[in-house]
C-alpha cells in the first residue's frame, strides 16, 4: 500500500518537521483562497519548494470559485499535487502538461450524495447549484476518459460515510483510477478504518487529507506529535 498524507503546515519549519515525522510521506497543502493574489500564493509556494517540500495546491475548503486561481498558481509553480473541482480537472491537467509539468498529480473533487453508489460531480461554481447525483461508475469513467488520475472524495465526515467511500473506491479501481483521496473530518481515531476500507477495495495510492484536527488553534502549527501518531497508526 502506498500511503501519503496531505497536511497543513504553519510555515517551512513546521513543514520540515512534518516531512521528518512521516518519513517523507507527506504533501503540504497550501490554499490559494488564503492569498489576495496569484503572485503572493506562488511566492509562498516557492519558499516551500526551495526547501524541497512537496506542495499540494488547494482551493480552500473545496471553494469552487477558486478553481481558476488554482490553475494559474499551479502553472507558475508546477507543484507535486493539485486539488481541483470536477468540471475543471481536465482543463487543469492539460494546462499543466502544456507547461511541461507532467509530474503533477491532479485530482477531481467528487462529493458523496448520501446514497452509496451515487455521487455529486457538480462541484464547480455554477454546477454546484444542481444537486443531481450520478453513479460512481459514471463519475470514474468520465475522469478516466480525460486522464485525471485521482479522485478526491469530500466531505466524508470521518468514518460516517465508509459505505460511500467503499463504493467510490471500487468504481475508481474499475476504471483504472489508482489514487484515492478521502477528505473531511479525518482524525487520529478515524484514519485507520478509513485507510483499511480504501486498501481493501483496491486503491493503490491513498492520500488522506488531515487538516484542522491536528492543528493547534492557538499557534496555527500542525502538531508534530499528532503527525507521528497518525503515521504509527497505519504503518
Amino acid at each position: 500500500m502506498n500511503l501519503q498524507f496531505n497536511l497543513l503546515a504553519k510555515n517551512v519549519a513546521n513543514a520540515k518537521e512534518i516531512m521528518e515525522a512521516t518519513d517523507g510521506r507527506a504533501l503540504i497543502g497550501i490554499m490559494v483562497k488564503h492569498f489576495p493574489s496569484i503572485e503572493e500564493a506562488a511566492e509562498t509556494i516557492q519558499t516551500f519548494q526551495d526547501e524541497d517540500i512537496p506542495v499540494s495546491v488547494g482551493l480552500g475548503a473545496g471553494d469552487p470559485t477558486q478553481w481558476e486561481k488554482v490553475v494559474q498558481v499551479s502553472v507558475q509553480t508546477k507543484p507535486a499535487h493539485v486539488n481541483q473541482v470536477f468540471p475543471a480537472a481536465g482543463y487543469t491537467l492539460a494546462s499543466l502538461q502544456s507547461a511541461n509539468s507532467e509530474h503533477t498529480i491532479v485530482n477531481a473533487l467528487i462529493a458523496p450524495s448520501g446514497t452509496p453508489g451515487k455521487v455529486f460531480i457538480c462541484t464547480g461554481p455554477a454546477s454546484r447549484l444542481y444537486r443531481e447525483p450520478v453513479s460512481c461508475d459514471l463519475a470514474a469513467a468520465m475522469l478516466a476518459e480525460i486522464g485525471v488520475p485521482s479522485v478526491k472524495f469530500y466531505p466524508i465526515e470521518g468514518t460516517r460515510r465508509l459505505d460511500e467511500v467503499a463504493e467510490m473506491v471500487k468504481a475508481a479501481v474499475r476504471h483504472q483510477i489508482r489514487i484515492f483521496e478521502p477528505t473531511g473530518g479525518i482524525d487520529l481515531d478515524s484514519l485507520p478504518d478509513l485507510v483499511k476500507v480504501c486498501a481493501q477495495h483496491g486503491a493503490e495510492r491513498i492520500i488522506p487529507h488531515i487538516y484542522t484536527s491536528i492543528v493547534d488553534r492557538e499557534t496555527g502549527r500542525t502538531r508534530v506529535e499528532d503527525v507521528k501518531a497518525l503515521f504509527q497508526s497505519v504503518f
